[in-house]
């Protein structure tokens, strides 16, 4: 599956996209709180059995497990110097499992920290852990380059940067938003037009939102109209949460269900969404339940 054919389906049709991974890889026995990304080296039949139902479920797009794969949150874990290691092993086995029927984004999270100078982190450093990740992932076979769960514009511009230095032809970019008084919102206090606007102004292909603090597939929607708007034209992805997470007896579950999330699928393509898929609490039957209707 090439880049090219990638664009040219992207404009062609609407696509869908994969779940969930860390809620995933927990029922399949990840410790909640660890390191995920170890796995990828660890127990990679794991990794591959996940990415296996996504595709049996529909999805066009399969994600790494390389959210946390930079030196910055690989090293809350004693790995940091694995970080190469592991995001080769994430692409690899990702494009083992899509082969020609799928394409590979390779996954990029937050740093886990603060710029400077809110925080105490250079830029330069984490442009350089943002661009090695990339390689890496680049190098095990992704198609494209997902810049995903972004609060800060000038994180998420130093990544999109970083992933088009390392040699991305194609990147996607999601910033997360909650409800606030004043409209969807970043952590940082990014609204929707600024947040696309950062993304579009660093060179992205693909824009939108991925997971997000309370919001409903209702609040998606209204959010994806948004995102479409703001967009001028590039393809807008995306991802919501199946609900809100709820503890209940020391677990967590999500209350939407996949009947749910195939009802709000047309919602969403009828708000100009061009990619439909999960995060957290998303599995492979939700992405099952929109096949239906996203590639119909």
């Amino acid at each position: 599956m090439s880049v090219d054919t990638l664009r040219r389906e992207l404009a062609r049709r609407p696509l869908l996209g994969d779940g969930a991974t860390g809620t995933q890889l927990q029922q399949l026995g990840l410790v909640p709180g660890s390191c995920g990304e170890l796995w990828n080296a660890t127990a990679p039949d794991r990794i591959r059995e996940l990415h296996r139902r996504y595709l049996a479920a529909g999805s066009d797009l399969l994600t790494t497990n390389t959210f946390g794969g930079t030196t910055f949150a690989l090293g809350q874990h004693g790995a940091a110097a694995r970080a190469r290691e592991l995001n080769l092993a994430g692409a690899r086995l990702a494009r083992e499992v899509a082969g020609d029927a799928a394409w590979v984004l390779g996954d990029i999270g937050p740093f886990g920290g603060l710029l400077e100078p809110l925080g105490e982190t250079p830029a330069t450093d984490v442009t350089a852990a943002f661009t090695a990740q990339a390689a890496a992932l680049l190098a095990g076979g992704a198609d494209a380059i997902l810049v995903e769960t972004m609060s800060d514009p000038a994180e998420l511009t130093l990544a999109v940067r970083a992933a088009r230095s390392a040699g991305a032809a194609l990147v996607f970019a999601t910033c997360t938003f909650q409800k606030t008084p004043s409209g969807f919102r970043t952590m940082m206090g990014t609204g929707v037009a600024e947040g696309v606007a950062a993304a579009l102004a660093a060179g992205v292909d693909v824009v939108g939102a991925n997971c997000g603090t309370e919001l409903t597939l209702d609040d998606y929607v209204k959010l994806t109209a948004e995102l479409v708007a703001a967009a001028g034209g590039t393809p807008v992805m995306v991802q919501p949460n199946a609900g809100s997470p709820i503890r209940r007896d020391g677990r967590i579950s999500y209350a939407e269900s996949a009947a749910e999330f195939a009802a709000a699928a047309p919602r969403f393509l009828a708000a100009g969404a061009r990619i439909v898929g999960g995060c957290c609490g998303s599995t492979p039957e939700h992405i099952a339940a929109m096949r239906a209707v996203v590639k119909g």
